[in-house]
């Protein structure tokens, strides 16, 4: 018989059916056996009672054994309807079970509360737990809506590469690894300058790449390898322009998740956020950022070159009180905290038309507008302490002339974390990497401590 996905079964009311899933729970009472079982589509029960063939197969099952079950589908007495419930109104009456891989018993019980390592080191089986279930889920949909809206606004999609002559930040905190003819490569931090070079070809492009950071830091915040929605166009009058894009984003995005990530976000009972009317999300200078903290709080950050955790934490509290938003977007870094592609505002000597987008109290995006005059590029190449020449094969889109433009790198994990309402960003990473963990711990005996920042 073929195959019937779960979520058509109430389409097959009092007709036989075969289902293929997994054993999600298995109950043995005497007689009768109960069952509920998933597949991609979604969850049903089944009961197994008065045929003892099939009863003595049901005892075999337990959790996540794979099976094709056959049986008829009937309609749930009216007291006895789990009402919200996806197929709560009906239940498989089971006439044939085939084991198609048995499974031994978990190791845990799937919904216990985890410490974090505890979550990771069993990464396969708690992957199938219907909260992880629900936030990658979700994360699928931001991935799919983030490409259908800029697909519709006119961007191309690339692929960066992920192996590079050069840091396109000039840091230090790269991998190195061997390349041919005794060189050095290092794995890619971001597809910045590719995405650039690549406004010269297409003018609207955009990239889902994977950055690498050797941060040596075992935080709730931090990953070594993580994914970046990339973003660069072309003809912008400033950073003010990159930021009505990121705010259409976001409103799709918000619009998108209600629409089509109805039941994960019931699952992990998680609101969407506010967004308020109008073309850019609500926005302040970074000086303006720390006098608001000043006088709000009398703590003086006047004098930091950029925001402490704790002052993201308490803008986007502010931000979400006084100004309707689960978003604020803060604006005009120094100079001296930014890559050497960074555009200084000529009207506020020192600083630069760049933003972060904080959402719920963590930095999600980082953009601005670029640098696209190429002996000023290579004046703040110098300014930063880096030659030139090892820049001279990116230098070549702006020799040759590209339009002013500007874009922005958000990190899909933070941002999936906080969609999600989870608070560590590796419990909204399939597989994290970090300094303590590349699946598995590298080593209990030296592991760092995880801070909360």
């Amino acid at each position: 018989m073929k195959r019937t996905l779960i979520k058509s079964l109430s389409e097959h009311v009092e007709k036989e059916v075969t289902i293929n899933g997994i054993v999600d729970v298995a109950r043995q009472q005497g007689k009768m056996a109960f069952f509920d079982f998933r597949d991609y589509t979604g969850k049903v029960q089944g009961v197994v009672f008065g045929k003892p063939e099939v009863l003595e197969t049901a005892k075999e099952l337990g959790s996540e054994y794979a099976v094709s079950v056959t049986g008829m589908v009937n309609k749930r007495p009216e007291k006895m309807v789990n009402a919200g419930v996806v197929n709560g109104d009906i239940e498989l009456e089971i006439t044939g079970i085939e084991i198609l891989n048995p499974a031994e018993a978990l190791p845990f019980d799937m919904d216990a509360d985890f410490a974090i390592d505890t979550l990771l080191d069993n990464r396969p089986l708690t992957l199938r737990r219907d909260h992880d279930r629900a936030v990658f889920t979700i994360q699928h949909e931001i991935v799919t809506a983030y490409q259908e809206f800029l697909v519709g606004e006119g961007f191309t999609s690339f692929q960066a590469p992920k192996l590079v002559g050069g840091d396109a930040e000039g840091g230090a905190e790269v991998f190195k690894v061997k390349y041919f003819k005794e060189r050095d490569a290092f794995l890619s931090t971001s597809p910045q300058l590719y995405k650039q070079i690549m406004v010269g070809v297409f003018e609207r492009v955009f990239s889902i790449a994977t950055a690498f950071r050797a941060e040596k830091s075992a935080t709730s915040r931090h990953l070594s390898e993580y994914s970046s929605l990339d973003m660069e166009m072309g003809f912008i009058t400033d950073h003010l322009d990159v930021m009505r894009v990121e705010t259409s984003l976001m409103k799709h995005l918000v619009k998108h998740l209600g629409a089509h990530a109805v039941d994960a976000l019931k699952t992990l009972e998680i609101e969407l956020p506010a967004i308020p009317d109008g073309d850019i999300m609500p926005y302040m200078k970074l000086r303006e950022a720390q006098e608001l903290i000043l006088k709000e709080t009398g703590v003086d950050k006047t004098s930091e070159p950029d925001l402490e955790p704790e002052d993201e934490r308490w803008l986007c509290e502010y931000a979400s009180k006084n100004l309707g938003s689960d978003f604020i977007f803060i604006t005009h870094y120094p100079v001296s905290k930014r890559p050497f592609y960074t555009y200084e505002d000529p009207e506020d000597l020192g600083f630069t038309k760049s933003f972060d987008l904080l959402f719920r109290g963590v930095e999600i995006t980082t953009g601005g507008q670029r640098v696209h005059d190429y002996k000023t590029l290579q004046e703040k190449i110098t300014a930063k302490g880096m030659n030139p020449e090892d820049f001279s094969f990116y230098l070549q889109a702006f020799k040759n002339g590209i339009p002013p433009h500007g874009g922005w790198g958000m990190g899909l994990e933070r941002l999936t974390a906080k969609f999600c309402g989870v608070a560590n960003v590796k419990e909204a990473t399939l597989f994290p990497r970090d300094i303590n963990r590349i699946d598995a711990l590298l080593s209990k005996a030296e592991q760092m401590p995880e801070e909360t920042e």
